[in-house]
């Protein structure tokens, strides 16, 4: 069953799908990271690795968190959002 969770954080707004799990009533925790931290890297137009580099955060600690493997901190969400506002959705003006 497809849902839709609006995201909102840090001066981005996104409307995030996502299959719901069996039993599942929200998206929290690890699975909101994964789904959160795809679609701010995905409207940038990065790939993992790119996305990696940017950030200058190991790889493998992007691709745990896009595959639920380990819970971001909530901080660093921050913290990447609002690098991502800053540095291409106002100098592009979406």
């Amino acid at each position: 069953m497809r849902n839709d969770y609006n995201l909102e954080i840090e001066g981005i707004n996104r409307n995030i799908e996502y299959e719901k799990k069996k039993g599942e009533k929200e998206l929290t925790g690890k699975r909101l990271t994964a789904y959160t931290i795809k679609a701010i890297r995905e409207q940038i137009g990065m790939n993992r690795k790119e996305f990696a580099d940017w950030l200058h955060i190991p790889y493998r600690t992007i691709s745990d968190w896009e595959h639920e493997e380990r819970q971001m901190p909530e901080y660093v969400l921050r913290l990447i959002a609002y690098k991502v506002r800053m540095e291409f959705i106002e100098k592009r003006g979406e």
